[in-house]
């Protein structure tokens, strides 16, 4: 710990006789992020046909606390940042576009909150990062309420259904063929 926080990667709090420390920075927990992507995946395969099946359908598409992760978290991500809906150069950040755009399928933002309205969430499915924060929050819940996403069962799995392509192609031109439709 003492070489961390003289690297500057973490920060320490003394409290008495304890020390606290936590990371220095955004820049530093990206960093963590990167690293963990980069580190090789060593899952044990299902061994059952259900247990198989639960695993895929949570790799397809799942809420992550309140916000979609899986390949349909993270396309739906990448779909707004190639629009310019969400920019990444200075730490993740929703762009005027991306606050027309959510007005237009009437996502008002909470205001005033301790969240931030957007966060990166690396995704341990895809290793690739998803949309977190208010914004990932509040396109979650729309999803739902829309009828774009049910839920698979009890367990966090979402699938998504027909009315979900149509809308995601249309509004984020996303062709996703890999789900299987909800009736």
């Amino acid at each position: 710990l003492n070489l961390l926080v003289g690297g500057g990667l973490l920060t320490q709090e003394r409290q008495g006789r304890h020390r606290y420390v936590r990371l220095a920075d955004p820049d530093t927990a990206e960093l963590i992020e990167k690293l963990a992507s980069m580190a090789p995946r060593r899952v044990d395969p299902p061994r059952s046909l259900p247990a198989a099946n639960r695993s895929r359908a949570l790799a397809r598409a799942r809420t992550c606390y309140d916000h979609l992760a899986g390949a349909l978290g993270v396309a739906i991500t990448e779909a707004m940042t190639d629009r310019g809906m969400l920019d990444w150069e200075r730490g993740l950040t929703l762009t005027g576009d991306g606050t027309t755009w959510l007005a237009e399928l009437g996502i008002a933002l909470p205001s005033a909150t301790r969240r931030p309205p957007v966060r990166s969430c690396l995704d341990w499915t895809e290793r690739r990062p998803h949309l977190a924060g208010a914004v990932g929050a509040a396109l979650c819940r729309h999803a739902f309420d829309a009828g774009w996403i049910t839920r698979i069962g009890t367990s966090r799995a979402v699938a998504l259904t027909d009315a979900g392509k149509r809308a995601l192609a249309d509004r984020l031109g996303l062709a996703i063929e890999t789900q299987t439709p909800v009736r």
